[in-house]
């Protein structure tokens, strides 16, 4: 079964730090390029970061750079999102998504992140 389940969310106060996971499963993660979006309420769902497969380049949203580092082990079948410095205006639900040319885009059910005081 392909899947993705994140968890690693939570509440945390303006400058903390929390490190979203999301391990993959029914599918070659290591062949995948893995991404992390976020929804606000209201808003529309933005790309946060995203990894490539191979030598693992990173792209990063410019609201975030600096900030947040995108990882994965292909072990573990796991990419993560650790979240540094963080601002009332990071908070949304955070989702993992998998892509792969050729193949159908593979999304989690999202974590809950919430920053503030």
């Amino acid at each position: 079964q392909v899947q993705l389940v994140e968890s690693g969310g939570g509440l945390v106060q303006p400058g903390g730090s929390l490190r979203l996971s999301c391990v993959a499963s029914g599918f070659t993660f290591s062949a995948y390029i893995m991404s992390w979006y976020r929804q606000a309420p209201g808003l529309e769902r933005e790309q946060v970061a995203s990894i490539f497969p191979g030598a693992g380049v990173t792209r990063y949203a410019d609201s975030v750079k600096g900030r947040f580092t995108i990882s994965r082990d292909n072990a573990k079948n796991t990419v993560y999102l650790q979240m540094n410095s963080l601002k009332p205006e990071d908070t949304a639900v955070y989702y993992c998504k998998a892509r792969r040319y050729g193949s159908p885009e593979v999304w989690g059910q999202g974590t809950l992140v919430t920053v503030s005081s």
